[in-house]
């Protein structure tokens, strides 16, 4: 990795550090975990797994450099929800990326900024600093902290603009529209991954919201979903060359409903590493 690229790496990481007093410097895992070139968290929590024998073997308490906790995770229908996360101490970081994919490109990035990192800090003499010290590196930590949120924040506008919109619209959508929306996120947001509409339909009966298979009732809801308030039905009428019309019943997906659609494609991918409904081979 070339030079230019592991200077902004260095400084995108350093934005990332927290300074907590009892461990210093800690990163998340979840924020890490993009810069290190994973696109899925079960993956990478293979990793930390592994980092976290090798420090117990060595005698060291792995408690004390890895440290589970939650993290807030923004919706699709403008809420959050708490997942999984790990605080990572600087050491900590230093033994996970020499325990990660080393045929990732990015890895290597990792390991030397913080194997740079903990050299650095062995090398430091020990220093008493003042209060108005503290509170000046306090300050500058707080505000590039700041500045990347308010970068955040611009980049999920347009989706809150969406949402709020949605929400006035009576939050009635079609599922075409929410796999529009999912081929978008996916695209930016999970390498390798293809979204197509066939697939998302098939999730939604998979998921319980509507029927498929070769029927005359394919894409229309179930009543089970029409009870439990994810969809609500809506007709069309579609007009024939002999001049008859035939009215056909499709679902409206709810925010209730949306969500579950789009949760539901989401933790798909993740666990299989494709929307595409895998069929069962026969042995």
């Amino acid at each position: 990795m070339s030079a230019t690229i592991a200077t902004a790496y260095a400084e995108r990481l350093d934005d990332l550090k927290v300074i907590t007093l009892t461990d210093g410097e800690v990163w998340s895992a979840r924020d890490l975990m993009v810069f290190a070139g994973y696109d899925r968290w079960e993956r990478f929590n293979d990793a930390i797994t592994r980092a976290v024998t090798s420090v117990n073997t060595t005698g060291l308490d792995a408690s004390l450099h890895f440290r589970g906790t939650a993290k807030s995770s923004p919706m699709p229908n403008g809420g959050f929800r708490q997942v999984e996360d790990v605080e990572l101490t600087r050491y900590g970081c230093y033994i996970l990326f020499q325990n990660a994919d080393a045929r990732k490109p990015e890895i290597a990035a990792m390991q030397s900024y913080f194997a740079v990192k903990t050299r650095q800090q062995e090398l430091a003499a020990p220093a008493t600093l003042t209060d108005d010290e503290i509170v000046a590196q306090a300050l500058q930590i707080t505000s590039r902290r700041v500045a990347a949120l308010e970068i955040r924040v611009a980049e999920l506008e347009p989706v809150a603009a969406e949402s709020m919109t949605y929400r006035q619209s009576a939050g009635l959508r079609t599922i075409q529209d929410l796999a529009n929306d999912l081929r978008t996120h996916v695209l930016t947001n999970v390498v390798g991954v293809k979204v197509v509409q066939t697939d998302v339909y098939d999730q939604a009966g998979r998921l319980g919201l509507i029927i498929r298979g070769d029927t005359v009732r394919n894409n229309q809801p179930t009543a089970q979903a029409i009870k439990a308030g994810w969809v609500k039905p809506a007709r069309t009428e579609i007009e024939h060359n002999d001049g008859s019309t035939t009215t056909k019943q499709f679902a409206r997906l709810t925010p209730k409903g949306g969500a579950r659609l789009w949760d539901g494609c989401l933790n798909y991918i993740t666990e299989h590493g494709t929307l595409t409904i895998q069929k069962a081979v026969a042995a």
